[in-house]
């Protein structure tokens, strides 16, 4: 199994102190984030796309691309990349240009993304939504798999024998497809066999499982091999102590700051107690023996290799927050890889530049400041 540490760059009140952070401190934070998910060993950082208060995630191509600078080893991810809302073209230019100064280690997970802002920022609605998804996905993948992309929709003008730069560093890309609650992203991803990322954090577990057994149907469907078919899943929050009873004091505090959030905003709240969000949710918050067990039970479920943990402090002081990530990594992890076999993600392996074929010298980290 592959850990990805996942961020949305959420900017609220600490739970504990109430007090609100600037934005460059949450910026900065990221950064102090991904360069520790690095050291300690986790495979992946993803930073998702959101365009309303209260996140500052929409420029993913430009955080990522800070972070390949300060980072050398673990792979990028996109969690979400919003299509629907974007140009394909320029989407493919930031999106070739991190994957080649990350030499290689961008992976992106896309969907149509959500909130009322986008109608109103983008002009993109639940009538067009998918759709957009859909032909920005395809034109994205065409330009990236093509030095010259004939090609028309309904949605940006046509191109003819266009090339779109720079060409990027992978030749073929892994795109993960999002999905929630629609059968539209899991069709998306059989048909064109690509990995589902289920979001698996809202609900219980069993919206999240009906929707990847479907995509293993229509995997099949549409010719795969059922071997070669991917899954990954989101985690709803994050907290390993020593014991039950730690962990959940350590997380009572943002459970309920959360829950605050959720009834200030008037959004369904599903889990009304922190034991049935420990219980009935996809929370990994308990001792190392209960977190590998639930990841086991959602795994029978799932059958997923890759999963995403809350990068974030959430208010917990630093030592608490650092030892949970430490104590995940030397017994979560180890024992997950070795129950749970996985693919390998996108690592930057090559050392040639792919235009020219010469070699390129690693890029050095050290005693960079964030």
């Amino acid at each position: 199994m592959k850990f990805l540490l996942f961020t949305l760059v959420t900017r609220v009140p600490d739970p504990r102190t109430g007090r609100l952070p600037g934005t460059r401190e949450r910026l900065r934070d990221v950064v102090g984030q991904a360069r520790l998910a690095e050291e300690l060993g986790y495979d992946g950082f993803a930073v998702g796309e959101r365009h309303e208060e209260p996140f500052l995630s929409a420029a993913p191509p430009v955080i990522l691309s800070h972070l390949a600078a300060l980072t050398s080893r673990i792979t990028l991810f996109t969690a979400v990349t919003t299509l629907s809302l974007l140009d394909p073209v320029r989407a493919f230019e930031d999106y070739s240009t991190l994957d080649n100064l990350s030499g290689g280690r961008l992976e992106l997970i896309i969907g149509k993304g959500n909130g009322a802002a986008q109608a109103q920022l983008y002009h993109v609605t639940p009538d067009d939504q998918w759709d957009r998804n859909r032909e920005g996905y395809e034109l994205f993948r065409a330009l990236w798999a093509g030095d010259s992309v004939t090609w028309s929709g309904r949605f940006r003008p046509p191109l003819r024998e266009a090339k779109a730069l720079p060409r990027p560093w992978q030749p073929k890309i892994r795109i993960w497809h999002g999905s929630a609650t629609s059968r539209e992203s899991v069709e998306l991803a059989a048909r064109h066999g690509d990995p589902l990322f289920s979001a698996n954090v809202t609900n219980p577990i069993e919206p999240y499982a009906e929707l990847v057994r479907h995509y293993r149907e229509r995997w099949a469907f549409h010719g795969h091999d059922p071997a070669d078919a991917l899954v990954g899943a989101g985690t709803a929050g994050f907290q390993v102590s020593r014991t039950s009873q730690e962990a959940l004091a350590a997380y009572a505090p943002i459970f309920e700051a959360r829950l605050a959030l959720a009834r200030e905003r008037g959004l369904p709240v599903v889990f009304e107690t922190l034991d049935d969000y420990v219980a009935r949710s996809s929370a990994l918050i308990g001792s190392p023996e209960q977190v590998i067990d639930k990841v086991g039970r959602q795994h029978e479920h799932l059958g997923h290799e890759v999963i995403h943990l809350s990068a974030e402090r959430d208010g917990r002081p630093e030592r608490q927050y650092l030892d949970g990530l430490e104590l995940f990594q030397a017994e979560v992890a180890p024992e997950l890889r070795r129950r749970i076999p996985s693919r390998p993600l996108a690592t930057g392996v090559a050392d040639t530049d792919p235009d020219q074929g010469e070699e390129l010298p690693r890029p050095e980290v050290s005693g960079v400041a964030p």
